[in-house]
């Protein structure tokens, strides 16, 4: 441990520890807390570019938007399907008791032409339907080559 000696010139010698074990916690703290926002602070670097500390070349401007970002959800209500792609609506009523799953995979399978990288789709039914319903509509879903299925079930009218 460490002391301080005052040099003993005097009747007593004083000798003092200093427990230093606190302060090697507190450095050791600080420096694990330093490197890992200097790890945050390196991300939004990379993240920002070179828009801030240059100006963009021809090269740098705004991709567009890729067709497989275009949202594809599949409603299924108790009057039918009604499938949104983007902003365009087209509903698929029912034929007597049974949903109209062919007309809904064809319609699904000229997405898939038009957009033929995209993978992933949006389901969702209201609560009152029956979980068969549900199963019969991720088939027509999968069968369409759109395998990434999210299903949304609460509150949708």
């Amino acid at each position: 441990m460490a002391h301080i000696d005052d040099g003993g010139g005097g009747k007593r010698s004083t000798n003092v520890e200093v427990n230093i074990v606190p302060f090697i916690d507190l450095m050791s703290v600080l420096i694990i807390f330093l490197l890992i926002s200097a790890v945050w602070t390196q991300v939004s670097m990379i993240q920002i570019g070179s828009s801030i500390y240059g100006q963009k070349t021809s090269e740098e401007v705004a991709p567009p938007t890729p067709k497989m970002e275009i949202p594809l959800r599949i409603d299924i209500k108790d009057y039918g399907y009604r499938l949104v792609v983007g902003r365009n609506t087209k509903n698929f009523p029912k034929l007597g008791e049974n949903y109209n799953k062919a007309a809904l995979l064809e319609e699904l399978q000229k997405i898939k032409e038009l957009y033929p990288d995209k993978v992933d789709s949006v389901i969702t039914i209201s609560d009152d339907l029956l979980y068969n319903d549900l199963i019969e509509g991720m088939d027509v879903v999968i069968g369409a080559g759109f395998s990434d299925i999210a299903i949304a079930t609460a509150g949708v009218k």
